[in-house]
């Protein structure tokens, strides 16, 4: 399991930073988190293939999480002709008009078929001025004809959506308060049966095959001497599954923090230094002390700091102006100290692992 960050900056791309956009994968799952522009380009930088690409999640319909979507779904179609799959979008609600849109006015037809499922909005998700520039999130008149139509994902009383689920992983959802609807997501990895003893098994005469498997889905198995073997007496400790959160653009997380608790990996953004916080309270964004906090009071382990305004440099950028063009490592700093140590940047095209906790399931 490993997070590679394509894009790493606020607002718009630069030569050193790329907008958001974030690639998740585990086993030959490669999941997309936000698409913003010029997020192609990133993917062609990296070692990622495009095609590899079957689910694509967005956080908000800001343009810099959102509009290298329909290029990317294009560039897909050109270069994967083979892409048998449907590709699955996952977004808050108004996803579904933008991206049919954008493909119908440029008329744009695709090798694939494509499924956008929509998170559906209550009263309470929207920001207060909402009501002065009031846009309809319905998408509109008949499907694209490569795509097939989704499902309307309702919150449920705790303002969470279940979002997918596998036997591997779970998908869920929350609210964060911005200057639009915007939502984070939680991917958590199912728990792992513990190592079977085999050894036990054949000294009881236990033969391998449908019994071993039997006894490693949990169920109790019967010894040719008519001995019961319960499962907890051949089973090793049950590993406990890794979770994920990646938040959208935040000025308040708090509606996630039930959902992601004990989380093995943060990813919150960190705009602003916590001297502009008001600045960044104004803007809908956060600053290292409030991704920290939110971390911490989650029981993180690990906590990854990206969005970062342009006006910071990369830690390898150069400058001869160190006064006026500080560097993101500052923003590092500010973390550490309410979080602790383990406080990493991202920066694009950089690939970090999540690890296992040491901690087994009792």
């Amino acid at each position: 399991m490993e997070i590679t960050f394509l894009g790493t900056g606020s607002a718009y791309p630069t030569p050193t930073r790329g907008a958001s956009c974030i690639i998740f994968r585990n086993d030959g799952n490669y999941w997309m988190f936000d698409c913003g522009e010029g997020s192609q380009i990133q993917l062609m930088r990296s070692s990622i293939k495009p095609g590899k690409i079957s689910k694509i999640f967005v956080t908000h319909l800001h343009g810099d999480h959102l509009f290298g979507l329909p290029g990317l779904m294009c560039t897909i179609s050109q270069n994967c002709p083979d892409h048998s799959e449907p590709i699955e979008l996952y977004g808050p609600q108004g996803l579904r008009r933008y991206i049919r849109t954008s493909l119908e006015l440029s008329r744009s037809m695709l090798g694939f078929d494509y499924v956008v499922h929509e998170l559906m909005l209550t009263d309470i998700m929207y920001p207060p001025d909402w009501k002065d520039w009031k846009v309809d999130h319905e998408s509109q008149g008949p499907l694209h004809p490569n795509e097939k139509l989704g499902e309307n994902i309702v919150p449920d009383e705790q303002g969470v959506w279940q979002v997918f689920s596998d036997a591997t992983l779970t998908v869920k959802a929350s609210w964060l308060t911005h200057r639009v609807p915007t939502v984070g997501y939680v991917i958590e990895e199912a728990t792992t049966t513990g190592k079977l003893d085999c050894v036990i098994l054949k000294a009881k005469g236990v033969p391998a095959g449908p019994l071993f498997a039997k006894i490693k889905a949990g169920e109790s198995i019967t010894a040719p001497s008519g001995e019961i073997i319960l499962p907890k007496d051949v089973l090793g400790p049950a590993k406990l599954g890794r979770k994920v959160v990646f938040l959208g653009d935040t000025s308040n997380s708090e509606n996630m923090m039930s959902i992601s608790q004990n989380a093995s990996v943060v990813v919150h953004e960190a705009t602003l230094e916590n001297e502009m916080h008001e600045n960044a309270l104004e803007k809908g964004h956060s600053t290292p002390a409030m991704a920290a906090e939110f971390s911490k009071g989650v029981n993180a382990k690990q906590l990854i700091l990206t969005h970062f305004s342009q006006r910071y440099r990369t830690v390898t950028q150069e400058t001869n102006d160190e006064e006026t063009c500080k560097s993101v490592k500052k923003l590092q700093d500010q973390a550490k100290d309410i979080f602790g140590d383990n406080v990493l940047l991202a920066e694009d095209l950089v690939t970090i692992p999540v690890h296992r906790t040491t901690k087994q399931c009792s």
